[in-house]
């Protein structure tokens, strides 16, 4: 199945649409997620919505994009959008550690949160236990989205290895912050006075040995403090979570599946788009960036290739003919004679002749003028030169091209064997660009590729009429297997 029988993604009427309150861009690593949210962003202002965007990536490059010297826990307003249509756009980037500090202060009285914020076991763990991230940045879509001061909220999940991490880590963190050890640990702060004391006496009596091997004496006293110290939040964390997963589910969320045309990419993609249907979330479609395309694309990488070896051939008849700076005999026994009035004189046989081109005795008499005529300047070796090195750049150009139409070529075969394995899912492509996105010109010349589709489907439909023909089976290039 060819891209070109899949669903077009419209995004346009997602963004348009008032009861689509969401957008979660997800996907692997290094997929351009973040400039897809942001481009998002921007179009959904310019068009009338009041949109946050919220970005997990601390790349400078994304903040100064937006007109912005630094993005921080706060929401900022970007200046230079179009607001005509009577839209906004702020932008924040999340500290997670921020966020956690937030909800403990929100959720403890002054004194016990001054000791949570104080305890070295609670900064290691808002700082980079594993799943924090991605447990703050659904806490912090829970935030934005019960304030209500905006009606569309724009997600950048985390970078991860897996794309799963973002559905995963926030179940896996509330669970351990609601599990057993914990509970155990809680268990004296429960009982209080005497008799807490007392439980917590016999109850490490008999654990402090082999939890002092595990943990150092000095950190187990850290974690039984701050355990102590947050007996009435734990399960909040659950709680919270647990809203914020059905809030992804709810019709007012759209998932767009972020990935490049390359075979992990999709892969990895392929697996979300499971997992999401699993999870009965709402997806919206499939966002494919840097797609390579050629603005020749009627011309195959095979017809470039034997272009370029015929005009590789073609000029090695000049190189046969030159020697260092002289011109010497042809295969006729004729030295080659070209002047600009007819390139294709041959040598006449009448040497003598001051038309010849050959050296005539100097008269007694010679001038300047005359002197330099004995030595007439080969007109024929710039021309052969030239001619020689415009075949070679024509033929440079040539593999050039069809490099571009083999890599065109793998990346079709790529998308076709996920549309074949998920042919439900809307695709929109992103064609690549020269350089990075810097500014809010480039944002908005990004949102706009993936909103106009058409261009890149007349381009496809082209590409597959006369693109190099996928290899037989058996002899596939493995970078497209899966």
């Amino acid at each position: 199945m060819s891209l070109d029988s899949a669903e077009p993604l419209e995004i346009d009427p997602v963004l348009d649409n008032p009861r689509t309150r969401i957008v979660v861009c997800c996907g692997s690593g290094g997929v351009g997620k973040t400039t897809t949210a942001a481009a998002l962003g921007v179009r959904a202002a310019e068009r009338g919505r009041r949109v946050v965007v919220l970005t997990i990536d601390p790349a400078r490059r994304l903040a100064q994009s937006m007109g912005i010297e630094e993005l921080d826990n706060v929401p900022r307003r970007v200046h230079g959008i179009d607001e005509s249509a009577g839209g906004e756009l702020h932008a924040m980037m999340l500290d997670m550690k921020r966020t956690f500090d937030e909800i403990v202060e929100a959720h403890a009285d002054q004194d016990r949160a001054r000791a949570i914020l104080e305890n070295p076991f609670y900064q290691s763990l808002s700082a980079g236990f594993a799943g924090t991230q991605e447990y703050m940045a659904m806490e912090k879509l829970g935030q934005l989205r019960a304030r209500d001061d905006w009606d569309l909220i724009v997600v950048d999940t985390p970078p991860s290895r897996s794309a799963l991490d973002f559905l995963d880590a926030p179940g896996r963190l509330g669970s351990f912050l609601d599990g057993k050890f914990i509970k155990l640990l809680m268990a004296p702060a429960k009982l209080g006075g005497r008799a807490g004391m007392k439980f917590l006496g016999v109850g490490m009596s008999v654990m402090s040995g082999p939890l002092n091997k595990l943990m150092g004496a000095q950190l187990l006293r850290d974690v039984q403090t701050f355990v102590a110290a947050m007996d009435t939040m734990f399960g909040g964390f659950r709680t919270r979570a647990d809203a914020t997963y059905r809030l992804l589910q709810a019709p007012g969320t759209a998932f767009l599946v972020v990935a490049a045309p390359e075979r992990d990419a999709l892969r990895e993609a392929a697996y979300f788009v499971e997992r999401l249907a699993a999870e009965r979330m709402p997806l919206a479609g499939l966002v494919l960036n840097r797609v390579h395309g050629s603005g020749a694309a009627r011309l195959s990488a095979e017809r470039a290739l034997a272009a370029a070896e015929a005009l590789t051939s073609g000029t090695s008849e000049y190189a046969e003919n030159l020697d260092g700076a002289r011109i010497v005999d042809r295969d006729s026994g004729q030295a080659g004679s070209r002047t600009a009035d007819d390139p294709g004189t041959v040598t006449p046989t009448d040497t003598s002749s001051p038309e010849s081109g050959f050296p005539q005795p100097a008269s007694s008499g010679a001038t300047a003028s005359d002197a330099s005529a004995e030595h007439p300047v080969p007109t024929e070796e710039p021309s052969a030169r030239l001619g020689e090195s415009s075949a070679q750049l024509a033929a440079g150009l040539l593999r050039l091209h069809a490099e571009r139409m083999q890599v065109l070529a793998r990346e079709q075969r790529t998308r076709d064997r996920f549309t074949a394995l998920h042919p439900e899912v809307p695709v929109a492509e992103v064609a690549a660009l020269p350089g990075d996105v810097h500014d809010l010109a480039g944002l908005r010349a990004i949102a706009e590729r993936l909103a106009d589709q058409s261009a890149h489907r007349d381009r496809a439909r082209r590409t597959d009429r006369t693109a190099v023909p996928a290899p037989a089976k058996g002899t596939e290039d493995a970078s497209v297997e899966t």
